[in-house]
């Protein structure tokens, strides 16, 4: 196969494999173990010198960063989501570019900030951090909340991947950082919530999610996959 995934659990790598099930792209998972810190190695930072998760090779193509895999994954299919719109459709594309890119560049960059907090910051400051992070994330959700409305998806009138992608944020946030998730349900959010049961109701996104141990109601009730936890983090 051409498309290899390499991928841990409940790691951004669930965005793609959606996105690969999604849009019918047969691909091989390959499996890095983070106990045993198989992201630091050599062989994998040769891939992604940031031992960050995932990676995607497509032939002799290296892709790292979520937004990138799935702006190429639009593009080698040319399609936007599983049902359209075109991927080189002008007004399409622009919705969908803005999207990915604000979902990738602040929504999962505050998550990560949150869930990895003293990597930014001393122990002391964290749940100052967080807190702050928290209130971000209530703003993007009212932002998004209007712009649900009119369709229910951020692109067009069928899901895009930059839906899938959000719904995954969303998940995190309902269960990280463990023990005090930053975000408790989207109650107060019907149109939020409406795109969570519509992603989570689609075949292919209940395989994806079950290929990582994920079980139950993935993003509008979401649990811990059903594995040790340093499996899942890292």
């Amino acid at each position: 196969m051409s498309l290899r995934l390499h991928w841990s659990p409940d790691s951004a790598n669930l965005v793609v494999r959606i996105a690969l099930e999604e849009l019918g792209l047969a691909f091989e998972g390959l499996r890095v173990d983070r106990a045993k810190a198989g992201h630091k190695r050599p062989e994998y930072l040769a891939l992604n010198p940031q031992g960050l998760i995932p990676v995607l090779q497509d032939g002799d193509l290296v892709l790292f960063e979520t937004g990138a895999i799935l702006l190429h994954l639009a593009d080698r299919t040319g399609r936007l989501g599983p049902d359209g719109p075109p991927a080189d459709h002008p007004a399409a594309r622009a919705a969908f570019l803005k999207w990915l890119f604000y979902i990738s560049n602040t929504v999962h960059a505050d998550l990560r900030a949150a869930f990895y907090s003293p990597r930014y910051i001393a122990e002391a400051g964290v749940p100052a951090l967080r807190d702050g992070l928290a209130a971000r994330l209530t703003g993007h959700l009212a932002m998004l909340e209007g712009v649900l409305a009119p369709t229910g998806w951020l692109v067009a009138e069928t899901p895009s991947l930059a839906d899938f992608y959000l719904a995954a944020c969303l998940r995190w946030a309902q269960i990280y950082p463990t023990g005090r998730p930053l975000l408790n349900g989207v109650d107060a959010y019907p149109h939020v919530g409406a795109l969570l049961q519509a992603v989570e109701a689609r075949p292919a996104v209940r395989r994806a999610c079950a290929a990582e141990a994920i079980g139950g109601k993935p993003f509008t009730l979401p649990e811990l996959p059903v594995l040790p936890v340093d499996q899942v983090t890292g």
